[in-house]
């Protein structure tokens, strides 16, 4: 069996991603950094254990979540489809069931929301919950506010963010804490607004409410 710890200690993977977050960041985008892909693989973990899912099905969304972003070595757009290629001859490789490396690729192909990424299954709908809340200052690499995109300034504006699963009410909070200096409650929700959407949706088929707080305020 293929687990979490063969996947992160494989040297391939180790590269692919190191080298896939050096080239996104010549072309001045967030951070999608080895902690970035413990964050996701964790986040992933906890939501499908927390909700009652099977350990080896909450194990899959984290060797999920620490894969999504490898296809940002070929490109920073359309990394879902190019990253669910690449993670298939990987764990081809290491020896996968075919069922789970199916499983597997379907969640990492429908994460984005440009590629208007669905939630397939339920590792799916868990990376996407996991990866659209990793939003935080942290993550921007740029120094100078004058050129930072709109992707850029809303992550430069929290200061906080947190995903809380509830299993008793089958609620999903997203708890984020913004700079207002930086950018107003309303101008973030309207730039993220698929996101947000991506992430209710992905909550429902989980079988759960999705709640967005920002500054104590419920926008959903």
């Amino acid at each position: 069996m293929v687990t979490l710890d063969i996947v992160k200690n494989d040297p391939v993977v180790q590269k692919y991603l190191q080298v896939g977050n050096l080239y996104i960041g010549n072309i001045g985008a967030i951070q999608h950094s080895l902690q970035h892909a413990e964050h996701i693989s964790s986040l992933c973990y906890q939501i499908l254990n927390k909700l009652g899912y099977t350990e080896r099905e909450s194990e899959l969304g984290a060797i999920a979540g620490y894969l999504h972003d490898i296809g940002n070595l070929v490109n920073r757009y359309g990394h879902g489809m190019s990253g669910a290629l690449m993670s298939f001859s990987i764990l081809h490789d290491l020896g996968m069931d075919p069922e789970e490396i199916a499983i597997i690729l379907g969640a990492i192909g429908n994460h984005e929301e440009h590629a208007k990424g669905k939630s397939v299954n339920n590792i799916a709908a868990a990376l996407i919950l996991a990866d659209k809340s990793d939003v935080h200052r942290s993550r921007v690499r740029k120094t100078d506010i004058a050129v930072f995109t709109p992707r850029d300034r809303v992550n430069y504006a929290v200061t906080y963010s947190n995903l809380i699963v509830n299993p008793e009410n089958r609620r999903i909070t997203m708890k984020i804490e913004i700079d207002t200096a930086v950018c107003s409650v309303m101008e973030y929700f309207e730039i993220f607004l698929t996101k947000m959407l991506m992430s209710r949706r992905a909550a429902e088929y989980l079988n759960c409410e999705f709640e967005l707080i920002i500054n104590e305020y419920k926008l959903l």
